[in-house]
């Protein structure tokens, strides 16, 4: 079996369901909900805003304007025994919404 993966509109929010301690727990994407399976190991991680390339100026005491927050983890279709999907969320620096950046079944 090979791993298909969907790459999503970077733009598409979502609504992302967390713990206190901001690990995803249910993702609403196109109408539907997600589970985190809480038999998988979801992964968290950083990357950096290229803003450079962006040219954005903010004021001294803004906040971190360089960190992508990333969480690839691993749902199933509400409360079925679906097949595991793997989304990958992605969150921009100052931003409290999540963006889809990958699907892979």
């Amino acid at each position: 079996m090979s791993t298909i993966t969907h790459t999503a509109p970077q733009t598409r929010e979502l609504q992302v369901r967390t713990d206190p301690a901001g690990k995803p727990l249910a993702i609403r994407h196109e109408g539907d909900i997600w589970l985190v399976d809480p038999d998988t190991e979801s992964q968290h991680w950083y990357g950096r805003d290229a803003w450079w390339d962006t040219r954005r100026t903010a004021a001294v005491g803004s906040g971190d304007l360089v960190s992508i927050e990333y969480w690839q983890i691993q749902v199933r279709l509400g409360t079925s025994n679906s097949a595991l999907r793997t989304f990958t969320l992605r969150r921009n620096p100052l931003s409290t919404h999540w963006l889809l950046e990958t699907i892979s079944d």
